[in-house]
């Protein structure tokens, strides 16, 4: 089929082949398809959708279009974890030294942060020595060694995902369900895990704002990766207020070691939980979700996932000492704090706007290209349900440029909702389970 066929054919709304949506994305990567042409489709597709079949048909294509990671050398099942991206998100960094430490290797490549949600790589780097660079061998050997190891994407991984990628991200067509589903699960499958959990984030700071949208996403993933083999579930968790309290790199990183020693923010402990359980299902380890929770909270007790992580630093080249004493992580010059204007009770926190407030302050990035401050950003002092007196902070800022601490103020008291409201609940974190 020629490819105005073939955009034609999503145009009027029909179904595809496997075999067409293999040729044109084929084509597509070695140059036989314009980006003019590619760039319709897409558009086709957000307005017309794909199926089902569509959709494996397409992840399939660009796993294909490029190499595979062979996970065969290390024992066991392999698990993997992916979120949707959202703001204080850190869970990469406790779950993982969780599932090594219950004894399922945990082979993960994460991302860097981009506008207003983090990247775990990014957080990693922000620990002395880091590097999250490596080869597949080496990869390979480290979580068959340790239990885990946490790398950027490595080698010719799906080239056709980061060129049609690129040209969604130029021509409004992000926001398709279908699009994004082949575009995270081409990864996963490419990246060799047998079992795969989807945190699928949803509200006011997550990709999908609303509960049906991230079912859709949810529900389109997991078929997507069952279709492959893969033991495939999604948990969908809410982002209408941060994860955590930490926003910032340094700053999460401390948060996320406090986790492992047994404190911590009470949501980021609970949905590693419920994330780590489903794992632990899903790679054998435990039969019911109970009793794995329990096999988990014992890693966290007994210190063992927090041993897991000193591993996973001392074997990628980090300074052990800092995860010790993580005072001793880079931090910011200067502090200020944010105070309520009114007593009451925290009803609301815009997590969109406080992401782009620790962008604002040097903690993420506007484009690729930009470099990061890995001390500064912010620490939430009251989160959704708490009550609040006039004078009290609400947040504490960590910066170290004035420019970037005046447009960054303003926006994070604006993203805290006071209410005199005698009721105010906390938000439910888990909204839903997708298998």
């Amino acid at each position: 089929m020629r490819a105005y066929e073939f955009i034609l054919a999503k145009r009027m709304g029909r179904t595809h082949t496997a075999a067409e949506i293999v040729d044109f994305i084929n084509g597509y990567v070695d140059g036989r398809i314009s980006d003019a042409q590619a760039a319709a489709w897409c558009m086709a597709v957000y307005f017309n959708k794909l199926s089902c079949a569509e959709m494996a048909a397409l992840t399939k294509a660009m796993v294909e279009s490029g190499d595979r990671i062979d996970l065969g050398a290390i024992k066991g099942i392999k698990v993997d974890k992916h979120s949707t991206g959202g703001v204080g998100d850190k869970t990469t960094l406790v779950l993982g030294p969780m599932i090594a430490a219950i004894g399922l290797p945990f082979a993960k490549m994460s991302g860097r942060g981009l506008g207003h949600t983090g990247g775990t790589l990014d957080k990693l780097e922000s620990i002395p020595g880091m590097t999250v660079e490596m080869d597949r061998a080496r990869f390979v050997r480290q979580v068959d060694k340790v239990g885990l190891a946490v790398v950027g994407q490595t080698g010719n991984l799906v080239p056709a995902d980061k060129k049609l990628y690129a040209l969604r991200d130029e021509t409004a067509t992000v926001e398709e369900t279908g699009l994004i589903a082949a575009s995270i699960m081409s990864k996963k499958i490419a990246a060799g895990a047998d079992a795969i959990v989807l945190d699928v984030k949803c509200g006011r700071g997550a990709f999908m704002g609303t509960l049906p949208e991230a079912r859709n996403l949810a529900e389109a993933m997991v078929h997507i990766g069952n279709s492959f083999g893969r033991k495939t579930a999604a948990i969908i968790s809410s982002m209408d207020q941060p994860l955590g309290r930490a926003i910032g790199n340094a700053l999460e990183v401390r948060e996320a070691i406090e986790t492992l020693t047994g404190g911590g923010p009470e949501d980021l402990r609970e949905l590693c939980l419920v994330l780590g359980s489903k794992m632990a299902v899903l790679g054998g380890i435990c039969h019911e979700l109970a009793e794995a929770r329990l096999l988990l909270e014992k890693t966290l007790n007994s210190g063992t996932a927090f041993e897991k992580l000193r591993l996973l630093v001392q074997e990628q080249g980090g300074d052990v000492k800092v995860i010790d004493h993580p005072e001793w992580l880079p931090s910011a010059a200067r502090l200020e704090e944010v105070l309520a204007p009114v007593s009451g009770t925290v009803k609301a926190i815009d997590s969109l706007a406080l992401g782009l407030s620790g962008m604002a302050l040097g903690s993420g990035r506007e484009r690729k290209e930009d470099a990061i401050d890995y001390a500064v950003g912010i620490v939430i002092n009251k989160k959704a349900g708490q009550k609040v007196n006039r004078g009290d902070s609400l947040a504490t800022l960590h910066y170290n440029s004035d420019a970037r601490l005046e447009a960054a103020r303003a926006r994070v008291l604006e993203a805290f909702q006071v209410t005199q409201e005698p009721d105010v609940a906390e938000p439910p974190l888990i909204l839903g389970t997708v298998e």
